[in-house]
């Protein structure tokens, strides 16, 4: 159970609080770019923070591992967690050290995570898949009853208020004698993309790329 006597954090921005994002559809586009989140909370009485793959499912973010994971039994016992998920979108070159930044979207969710029982995990663990990778479960075989149990899979609601997004996407802030110095400025965007998949060395050259995979990096044909 979580402990009552910490409170309930803060979702406002307080530092350049113009880039916060209040709209239910920010949350989600930040969540659904991605599929690695970190997750922090308190374990030993020490914090920790660890990286993750996660899935948006609706209104909550689920993610999935080891039942012998330590970390994972310690969050399904619902101790405060957050989980912040993090994208780079471009390098913001201004005309002194100072100004230069990034332009990035960053979300955090507070709470504490649930365990999916027995009755809905291969429902949860397909819908991760499919977010991962999309209409991968229909091209494999089912889970087993021995994968299904030494998996364990956790989600934390999206509330109406226990998440903060916030947003850099500007021009460089320059100094007015700074602009008239004539240093270049703009922005360097980054891209994340798929490249073409890799053949496993065990999988035979006739087995054709699966309709999931070509999706995904934009192949045609086998």
């Amino acid at each position: 159970m979580s402990d009552p006597s910490i409170g309930d954090p803060s979702t406002r921005v307080s530092r350049l609080s113009e880039r916060q994002r209040m709209d239910r559809a920010d949350l989600d586009a930040v969540l659904d770019a991605t599929p690695l989140a970190v997750v922090a909370f308190v374990r030993d009485s020490h914090p920790v923070a660890l990286p993750i793959g996660f899935a948006r499912l609706g209104d909550e973010v689920v993610i999935h591992g080891s039942t012998g994971s330590p970390w994972l039994c310690t969050l399904a016992t619902g101790v405060p967690a957050s989980v912040c998920v993090t994208l780079l979108d471009g390098v913001l070159v201004a005309r002194s050290g100072f100004e230069s930044s990034f332009h990035y979207r960053s979300a955090v969710l507070f709470g504490g995570f649930t365990v999916i029982g027995d009755d809905e995990k291969d429902d949860y663990l397909r819908e991760l898949t499919d977010s991962f990778i999309p209409g991968r479960t229909a091209e494999l075989r089912a889970s087993s009853t021995r994968e299904l149990a030494a998996t364990q899979v956790l989600a934390i609601a999206i509330g109406a208020d226990n998440w903060s997004v916030k947003v850099a996407d500007g021009w460089p802030e320059d100094d007015p004698e700074d602009v008239a110095s004539g240093v270049w400025a703009g922005v360097i965007p980054i891209e994340t993309r798929y490249r073409p998949p890799l053949r496993a060395p065990d999988c035979d050259e006739g087995v054709p790329v699966p309709a999931s995979v070509r999706g995904m990096t934009g192949l045609s044909g086998a």
